[in-house]
């Protein structure tokens, strides 16, 4: 998926637009931000939420695409939860709208529920 976006993304945005592309691949870890084990987690989004923010996004000062994928479902170790791509000029343009944006998705678009090895 990711070869893919980029990939697509060289092949469609203007060379004069296009200097950096982040990506962001987050994961199901065995443990918690807390330290506790961790056998799976259930993950929910609010897909018109998501493609909302990634189009107000898009609109951004040298921000040339972004793309977006949550895995929803219960998810076990080591499988993805998500993949982020922000594509535009400059450093100084892309980071600052890829961790915003990451953000707001966590905050505000997804939902983890962690289920620890104690639990059925």
């Amino acid at each position: 998926m990711i070869e893919q976006w980029i990939g697509e993304i060289k092949e469609k945005c203007a060379p004069d637009t296009l200097g950096m592309i982040l990506i962001h691949n987050g994961i199901v870890r065995a443990t918690a931000k807390d330290g506790k084990a961790v056998r799976e987690i259930k993950v929910s989004y609010d897909r018109s939420k998501l493609i909302e923010t990634i189009i107000e996004f898009k609109k951004k000062e040298g921000i040339a695409d972004i793309r977006g994928w949550i895995n929803e479902g219960v998810l076990q170790i080591g499988e993805d939860i998500m993949k982020i791509c922000v594509a535009g000029r400059f450093r100084t343009d892309v980071l600052p709208v890829f961790q915003e944006l990451l953000t707001i998705i966590k905050r505000d678009i997804v939902s983890e529920e962690e289920i620890h090895p104690s639990r059925k």
